[in-house]
């Protein structure tokens, strides 16, 4: 936390907190900044322009969000990582060969990701696109949105990322 910094700096030196993620290595990223009202215009300018070589970058302006910024997206690449352990065992499982399942299950989520992206739409509106009454997505969604099972298992693992931050923050 940046009330750290302010007890060896003083609390008149202007501190910019940043929280990048793991894909900001290939450009990528997602930067969240947090700047103390000291940091002056310029200078939050400045930071946007050197941290958008690495992504996107967005600001807060309450440093408490930083625990949930952690868990959402600090964390996120590793759930989407998982996303894509899983949905390339479940792919073999049908019978797809371990190589073509693991590009089927790597590039349907950068495709659709990158759909949701450069969409206008909402991505519920985009799920509803692809999902046909009575269809195969929808038989799958069934199972994944039946009891908001899918929502509930990442709000409990966000809240236990976050959480997580907040006490090793302490």
């Amino acid at each position: 936390p940046v009330a750290t910094f302010e007890e060896i700096l003083g609390d008149l030196a202007p501190i910019v907190r940043c929280m990048p993620n793991t894909p900001a290595a290939i450009g990528k990223g997602m930067m969240v900044v947090f700047s103390t009202p000291l940091v002056s215009d310029d200078v939050r300018r400045f930071v946007a322009e050197l941290l958008s070589a690495s992504g996107v970058v967005t600001t807060i302006d309450d440093e408490s969000l930083m625990d949930a910024v952690t868990a959402v997206s600090g964390s996120g690449p590793a759930y989407i990582f998982h996303f894509i352990e899983a949905l390339t065992v479940a792919a073999e499982k049908a019978g797809l060969p371990a190589e073509t399942a693991k590009l089927l299950a790597m590039q349907t989520v950068y495709g659709a990701a990158s759909l949701a992206a450069e969409s206008d739409e909402e991505p519920g509106v985009l799920r509803q696109q692809v999902t046909s009454p009575k269809g195969t997505t929808a038989a799958a969604l069934a199972v994944l949105m039946g009891e908001d099972r899918l929502t509930k298992l990442l709000t409990d693992a966000v809240e236990a990322a976050r959480l997580r931050s907040i006490e090793l923050g302490k």
